[in-house]
């Protein structure tokens, strides 16, 4: 059985009214006179039987009934418009918003660039440094690449890449100050890029949770706690994807044989609207076969040495550590 709807018209007379609190401006904004909006508002509450606006002053106000029925509306114009700029911009070209987790944007997004610009040359990316989970609704962002633990809801996602935590720190200040064994990080200074959780889960896996309470920084991010160790201002703790290609270069040294899983992962989320769009869908698909060679070349080995030997034994204090 077909579903029975109101008529277009009135309903768009109804959200334009709702969302200006005012006929005159809602016949602005459809090119309309204020008796024709009045008329088809007029229209919509004698086919629904109950009545949408009422008077307050000199601005109309919703009833209960026009309160409830607004969000539905405005959801399904949001998402016609969306289906027609979808409809309407090629694959290739056209504006793309990413909001990315600033450590694996500015460490593993933006090296890569040139492989994605190179193949969509008529693409214009905007880029931007956050985890913040409201970017996911903003209508501003196309696309996240955020760090979590997928609980997020009314959204597609799909894992993008699992990753493991090892203390990282620059060859300089490791020759100046050595770290022989897990002990020798109370010589240094503990680098934290969150709330200090990540390097709990660390120590607590090598049996040195009282070196947590010796010297340290905290940072907003890990892309600002693993700047400071290219710095040599102390000891951060680096991953398998953001620190690949810095460990592979030699600007970063990862001293200890003992890698830890991350409380959480990499995900490609957005909104079900956007899922279909080809500019997101390249992006995506980009981003995946991207992550796929990475892991295929040889400074993938290197980033992931820790992670081959998170079940080895570790030094205990006093002891050599492994290499």
């Amino acid at each position: 059985m077909a579903k029975r709807l109101p008529p277009l018209n009135p309903l768009r007379a109804f959200e334009a009214t709702a969302r200006h609190s005012s006929l005159t401006k809602a016949a602005g904004e459809l090119h309309v006179t204020h008796g024709a909006i009045s008329h088809q508002i007029k229209a919509l509450e004698q086919s629904l039987g109950v009545k949408l606006f009422e008077r307050a002053g000199q601005r109309l106000k919703l009833t209960p009934h026009g309160a409830e029925l607004l969000p539905a509306i405005s959801n399904a114009f949001d998402g016609i418009a969306a289906a027609t700029q979808r409809l309407t911009r090629p694959a290739s070209t056209g504006t793309l918003s990413l909001s990315c987790v600033p450590a694996l944007l500015s460490l593993w997004v933006i090296p890569r660039l040139g492989s994605f610009t190179s193949q969509y040359p008529d693409i214009r990316l905007t880029l931007n440094g956050s985890n913040d989970a409201q970017d996911i609704r903003s209508p501003d962002i196309d696309l996240c690449l955020h760090y979590g633990n997928g609980g997020w809801s009314d959204c597609w996602l799909r894992k993008w890449s699992g990753l493991e935590l090892f203390p990282v720190v620059s060859p300089t200040l490791i020759n100046t100050r050595p770290l022989r064994t897990i002990r020798d990080l109370a010589n240094h200074v503990i680098l934290h890029g969150d709330d200090g959780r990540e390097w709990h889960t660390w120590l607590a896996a090598a049996d040195a949770l009282d070196l947590g309470r010796g010297r340290r920084q905290h940072f907003s991010d890990a892309h600002l706690s693993i700047g400071a160790a290219l710095h040599g201002n102390g000891v951060a703790l680096g991953d398998t994807v953001t620190a690949s290609d810095l460990l592979a270069r030699g600007q970063l040294v990862a001293p200890f044989g003992l890698s830890v899983p991350a409380v959480d992962d990499f995900y490609v989320i957005c909104r079900n609207e956007m899922r279909s769009a080809p500019i997101v869908q390249v992006f995506i698909d980009w981003l995946f076969a991207e992550k796929g060679e990475a892991d295929d070349r040889p400074t993938a080995t290197v980033a992931a040495r820790a992670g081959m030997r998170r079940k080895r034994q570790v030094s205990k204090p006093g002891q050599q550590a492994k290499s």
